[in-house]
């Protein structure tokens, strides 16, 4: 019993332990459930936040992926490549194909070394990267590690770099970007992938991409880096601002430069047998020597024209297609547009080295009177006035900074454009109302004072203008004017026109002009705007406005390129110039025929002649005091204008007005070489007939007798307006000369003095000495009295004739008068001997008579002889 009952005990006891085993087990159990429960809900969960994260992914543009991220291209009026876009961020894209083995697999060993094998997520590198951050997190030590790989970095590249720079643990953006690097991994091959990472990574600097990184620290293409260089571009990678503060501090300081971190990628190479250990040996050994490219500084190679041509562009992208600021930047900087201008790059560059005076031969702006030689600036431009196509523009002499101040193009550059105004403001307006002709005459004298009064400012003199050089030449035609640059005849001809016409044309040729401006007889007929203020004209807008004389009255706006191409090829903008119909063709033909005067022998320019075989038009220009010097003009072909001045209005002493046309001949030589002169065509309803210069009307015998010789010419006419009326200027006077001058003949003149002349007359007196004054009628009268001297008798009879006065002996007589003796009489008998006897006429008759006609001989002489 006793053992059953030990059994019995024995067999509870067991049963107990069974039981609180079986009942940890099922505590365990039910943990172990609970915990892989709660594991399963967190990963549910997880996965169910990781779904909704993914679904909020933005969707896969290829495109957006493989795109260059190119900045615009420029080309020249051949196609050539002239310019890139500069923005913050130099990207210079390649191909893949273009890029060294050693330097893609310096980026794969260091940045992604399993890239080939992957799916787009490095795995075991993740789980690396993961574990060790959770160590450091244990540690208190919070350092992470990163795990992206090659296609990831791209994704943030693209899609979220700006979210990364402000949150590098965001796990919404890592999930995104592990979805979008699987995505893109099933379209995209490898060496795509690579390609486009290799064009996107920043690399230090201003350098985006490998190309842009090879010529900034090395200046020199991809074919041509070492191993070592290539080693080093790859290490810039992962801290890309340090690597750069490194590379400048050595290069700036003449010192090699050991790089710990591109040992590390030529170790990885020989690790992973990309190269043998006899290269790893030759490029461990030396230290890094920089050659920083100084191109890669913000200034475009051609400045003064391609800074132009984006602001036109800008402007015609908001006009045309809408786009804001931010669309056009990003356009530029990164659409990869080619942008093909109109620039001639010969004729850039030689105009640049003549305004900065580098070819050989007398330099005209090295005068000992000129300002200091950084302080003396210069532009230019030419251009095609038909297409408006311009073809070059140097803003300035010498070496310009970027974005400099364009001096030839720019709306902030406007400047008085002295006497080149008056052909825009005076002279064709005036034609082309028919108010004026080229014949008309205006006499050049001082202004009257009841012409000056009407724009003189209160408390002011009266307006009068000095011709430059000082002078007066008297009547002359508009021909004539526009030859020498009267002064005084471009007022006097506004004035008749009035300030509104002249203004109202101004503005049609593009000019800036204020309120001011346009109610001054100084800034209209003289070019003499405001200074330093927004109003006035530069080279641009000045060739545009003279090529209206070219092209039958059409004004065409300048453009500055012809085309702009979207990176698939699509044409953005087809430009296409503005044109507007200022003149009428006949007045403008005109105008062309007028402009030759000035560059003729005795204009202001002559020396604007280049060739022989190209017609020349073009005007002068010279601003109050010298501070602005033009010359703008024309061939059949091109319109260009030159100007030479300081930035601080500094007057420029000894240049010349024929100095501008030599300046412009020079530029304009060039830009005709190996172009066929066109024809500027007369058009119909033009004439031209003959006038006198001094009348302006139809001349009448005596303008032909002027004793300056014949004063008729022929002069161009628009139908109808050529005059009708006959010369009255010119008349004929009996004069009398006295010393240097001539007096009217009066009763009491000496007949033999008497003459018979052709003079002008001017009906009040100028007031200064006018160069045609001594042609002038004069009011004067002879004041002398002719006494006819009576003949003396002599005791000896002049051989072959008789004495017809008896000889007596004087006789005193009371006053002391010696009277003739009445009974003294002639003897009145016919001669003998058939000899003609004494006459009944007075013995002095037949003196007088022989007197008279020998002076109306010797009168016909002289007039055959003067005339």
């Amino acid at each position: 019993m006793s053992e059953d009952k030990k059994s019995k005990k024995t067999t509870k006891k067991s049963n107990k332990k069974t039981k609180k085993t079986k009942r940890k087990k099922s505590v365990f159990k039910i943990l172990l459930i609970s915990f892989l429960c709660l594991i399963l809900t967190c990963f549910v969960a997880g996965g169910g936040a990781i779904l909704a994260m993914a679904k909020t992914t933005p969707e896969l543009d290829l495109e957006l992926i493989t795109s260059m991220n190119e900045p615009a291209k420029f080309y020249d009026d051949k196609g050539e490549l002239i310019d890139t876009y500069l923005t913050e961020q130099k990207r210079e894209p390649v191909l893949i194909d273009q890029v060294p083995e050693h330097l893609k697999e310096s980026f794969v060993a260091i940045e992604d070394e399993r890239f080939y094998s992957h799916n787009g997520i490095d795995l075991i590198r993740f789980t690396g990267a993961m574990l060790g951050n959770v160590k450091s997190i244990l540690k208190g030590q919070p350092e992470f590690q990163g795990a992206s790989t090659i296609t990831q970095q791209l994704i943030k590249q693209r899609y979220f770099l700006e979210e990364s720079l402000n949150n590098r643990l965001s796990i919404k953006r890592k999930v995104q970007e592990m979805y979008l690097a699987l995505q893109l991994e099933k379209h995209l091959s490898k060496d795509k992938i690579l390609e486009a990472y290799m064009n996107t990574i920043y690399l230090g600097g201003s350098a985006y991409g490998v190309k842009a990184a090879a010529l900034q620290y090395f200046d020199k293409p991809l074919d041509e880096l070492t191993l070592t260089e290539s080693a080093f571009i790859a290490s810039c990678a992962q801290s890309p601002s340090v690597s750069y503060s490194a590379a400048k501090y050595a290069f700036d300081n003449n010192e090699l430069h050991e790089s710990p971190r591109t040992s590390s990628v030529l170790n990885l190479l020989l690790k992973n047998n990309k190269i043998s250990q006899e290269e790893y040996d030759e490029a461990i050994k030396p230290q890094l020597t920089y050659s920083f490219n100084k191109n890669m500084e913000e200034k475009m190679q051609f400045e003064w024209f391609s800074r132009p041509v984006i602001e036109a562009l800008s402007k015609d992208l908001k006009e045309k297609l809408k786009y804001d600021d931010k669309d056009i930047n990003n356009l530029l900087a990164s659409g990869g547009l080619k942008i093909y201008t109109t620039m001639n790059t010969e004729l850039q560059e030689v105009s640049q080295a003549i305004l900065d005076d580098v070819p050989g031969g007398k330099n005209p702006f090295n005068s000992s009177l000129l300002p200091k030689q950084d302080k003396l600036q210069a532009s230019a431009v030419v251009m095609d006035y038909r297409t408006g196509e311009v073809k070059t523009i140097v803003g300035g002499r010498g070496e310009q900074a970027a974005l400099s101040y364009n001096r030839a193009a720019s709306n902030a550059f406007l400047r008085a454009p002295g006497s080149a105004i008056k052909p825009l403001t005076v002279y064709a307006p005036g034609i082309d109302s028919k108010k004026i002709t080229a014949g008309t005459v205006f006499d050049d004298t001082p202004i009257p004072e009841n012409i000056g009064k009407k724009y003189a400012g209160p408390g002011e003199k009266p307006y009068n203008p000095n011709n430059s050089p000082v002078g007066y030449s008297g009547y002359s035609t508009v021909r004539e004017a526009i030859q020498r640059s009267l002064n005084t005849i471009s007022v006097k001809t506004l004035d008749q026109l009035g300030l509104d016409l002249g203004a109202s044309y101004g503005e049609k040729f593009g000019l800036q002009l204020d309120s001011e401006d346009k109610s001054s007889m100084a800034a209209l007929a003289l070019g003499q705007t405001d200074s330093g203020e927004y109003n006035g004209t530069n080279p641009l807008t000045i060739s545009a406005a003279y090529g209206t004389f070219g092209n039958n009255g059409v004004i065409t706006e300048p453009i500055l390129y012809t085309k702009v191409v979207d990176r698939n090829g699509k044409v953005l903008i087809d430009n296409a110039p503005e044109t507007n119909q200022i003149l009428d063709a006949k007045s403008s033909y005109i105008m062309w025929d007028l402009l030759k005067a000035p560059v003729s022998p005795g204009g202001t320019a002559p020396g604007a002649v280049f060739d022989s075989n190209v017609p020349v038009r073009g005007k002068t220009g010279t601003s109050s005091f010298s501070k602005d010097l033009w010359f703008a003009g024309l061939t059949p072909n091109y319109s260009g204008a030159v100007w030479v001045g300081t930035d601080d209005y500094s007057t420029v002493n000894g240049l010349y007005s024929n100095t501008m046309g030599q300046l412009w001949a020079r530029i304009m030589s060039q830009a005709h070489k190996g172009v066929e002169t066109k024809e500027v065509a007369m058009p119909s309803g033009i004439t031209w007939a003959d006038i006198s210069k001094d009348s302006g009307t139809l001349p009448s015998d005596l303008t032909f007798k002027d004793p300056r010789g014949n004063r008729v010419y022929k002069e161009i006419f628009i139908d109808g307006t050529v005059p009708t009326t006959i010369d009255k200027v010119h008349v004929a006077a009996k004069v009398v000369k006295k010393g240097d001058r001539y007096v009217l003949a009066s009763e009491t003149s000496n007949p033999s003095a008497v003459e018979d002349r052709v003079f002008i007359t001017r009906a009040y007196n100028p007031g200064a000495s006018v160069k045609d004054q001594a042609y002038v009628l004069p009011t004067e009268k002879d004041d002398s009295i002719f006494k006819p001297e009576e003949n003396k008798h002599e005791d000896k009879k002049p051989e072959g004739e008789e004495s017809t006065t008896p000889q007596e002996p004087n006789k005193p007589n009371n006053g002391g008068e010696n009277k003739p003796n009445d009974s003294n009489k002639p003897n009145t008998n016919k001669p003998n001997n058939g000899q003609e006897g004494p006459s009944d006429n007075k013995p002095e008759a037949r003196t007088n008579t022989l007197l008279r006609n020998l002076s109306i001989a010797i009168n016909d002489t002289l007039k055959k002889l003067w005339f």
